[in-house]
């Protein structure tokens, strides 16, 4: 179900039970009792949909008790979440990624954030930068949307850096690639593949020129693997996918992982199974 049929369509009736909310979930196609769920994919859930005809302070207040009451039952359900809401929102952020990430021995770029250009500057001394969004690379304005795409700064960037003041941004050591990697983290199931840019820009950000790429299964080395296993299970997460550069020396450098990426073009390009990992880990209701 998505949730934006609450309260409009959909309906909540849950108690609690020898320590255990039971009761029912009436979606508005189906009903479900709460306490026969085994599994939730928790993936893109639309904003709660107050009746019309409230004023703004009414449709707040309705969607902030619609999330800590009817989301706040759903989160308590003791059943197996890809992710729980609360763990994907903290692993949602990327200092805490790189931190989790080089605690599990990975090897992540140097990175600094900060809203002070003259740090920026200090910082560039020592090798090339990009700049990277910190959350979703897009925005939607009144000409359409809008896709901030990581960028190789030159002098002409770092002799304009008005506006660094404004919030938080992320600059990262430029790091050589060979090519780059996605990892498919599913429980204990990992697909790898190599994503090889042929263009400048897919060179820089693979995201700018998909046209440009190919693709192959790969292997990651035994560090990075039980790297990752650490990194999710530290996140508390059942799926992520992961982003890697590696380098021309064989080395994989940790960029970040998604704990709500996309796999399914990686899927059909590299022809791993897996939307059926997936489906079985939820259909188990466990990781193992």
């Amino acid at each position: 179900m998505d949730t934006a049929r609450f309260p409009r369509r959909a309906r909540l009736s849950a108690h609690i039970h020898a320590g255990q909310w039971v009761g029912e979930l009436d979606t508005g196609t189906h009903t479900v009792a709460l306490e026969e769920l085994r599994s939730v994919w928790y993936r893109s859930p639309s904003a709660f949909d107050p009746p019309d005809g409230m004023s703004a302070t009414e449709r707040q207040w309705v969607m902030s008790e619609a999330k800590l009451g009817f989301g706040g039952v759903l989160a308590s359900l003791p059943v197996l979440w890809v992710n729980h809401p609360s763990r994907a929102a903290d692993a949602a952020y990327k200092p805490r990624q790189l931190a989790t990430a080089t605690q599990c021995e990975l090897t992540v770029p140097d990175t600094l954030i900060t809203n002070r250009a003259d740090d920026v500057c200090r910082f560039a001394k020592d090798g090339s930068l990009v700049s990277k969004a910190l959350g979703a690379p897009s925005v939607r304005e009144a000409n359409g949307r809008q896709v901030a795409f990581t960028k190789l700064l030159d002098d002409d960037d770092l002799a304009d850096l008005g506006g660094v003041e404004c919030t938080s941004h992320q600059f990262q050591r430029w790091v050589p690639k060979l090519f780059e990697a996605r990892v498919i983290v599913v429980g204990d199931a990992m697909f790898a593949a190599g994503i090889y840019a042929s263009s400048e820009a897919a060179r820089i950000d693979w995201r700018a020129d998909y046209a440009a790429l190919h693709y192959s299964r790969v292997v990651p080395p035994t560090q990075v693997t039980n790297g990752l296993r650490r990194y999710i299970e530290a996140m508390g997460l059942a799926y992520g996918a992961c982003d890697f550069v590696v380098q021309p020396d064989g080395s994989w450098v940790f960029l970040e992982c998604n704990p709500q990426g996309q796999y399914g073009w990686i899927e059909d390009k590299i022809d791993a199974p897996i939307t059926d990992t997936l489906a079985d880990m939820l259909t188990r209701g466990d990781t193992a």
